[in-house]
């Protein structure tokens, strides 16, 4: 697998679309999301490019006077499970985040995404609670934090910080 990560463009919108449709059954992100996302300064949207095709993307949300950036999505195309793509992802959304001074990075992932799940705590997070019926058909979300390049700070209940709504999946 080749990490050839960059920063989505206007032009990935569709391929972004084709994705989410590929890899949610429900909460996925719109199109005009995808456009928003891309143009925004407080968000970090990231695709991986295999042989000139998405091959995953990570959207990253960073909040002005927050240490904490939140992996609000992440994705891999169903031909690029098993491939580290996901594990790429991860590793160019910690740098985003690291780049920008955040010290934690947040997330939700669906409690029955048990390969998503697996790939969070091999890399370093930890468990910070639950929230049932946290996505739109009622499935519940376990929340995760981890410290951005390896910094030694909490990430437990006493670094909890309130979350809206999304997923994520590798």
């Amino acid at each position: 697998m080749s990490a050839d990560i960059r920063p989505a463009r206007a032009s990935d919108v569709d391929g972004l679309v084709a994705m989410e449709e590929a890899a949610f059954a429900s909460d996925r992100l719109s199109r005009r999301s995808f456009r928003r996302l891309v143009a925004s300064r407080s968000a970090a949207m990231l695709v991986n490019e295999q042989r000139g095709r998405l091959a995953g993307y990570a959207a990253v949300l960073f909040r002005r006077g927050s240490g904490s950036a939140r992996l609000y999505s992440i994705a891999v195309a169903p031909s690029g499970g098993g491939a580290g793509i996901g594990r790429a992802l991860l590793d160019a959304a910690l740098a985003a985040a690291a780049e920008r001074g955040c010290t934690v990075m947040r997330l939700e992932v669906r409690e029955d995404n048990p390969r998503a799940i697996a790939l969070y705590e091999r890399n370093g997070f930890a468990r910070v609670g639950r929230r049932p019926g946290y996505y739109a058909d009622g499935q519940t979300a376990l929340r995760y934090a981890r410290p951005v390049a390896g910094r030694d700070l909490p990430v437990g209940p006493e670094a909890r910080e309130p979350h809206t709504r999304r997923r994520t999946l590798s």
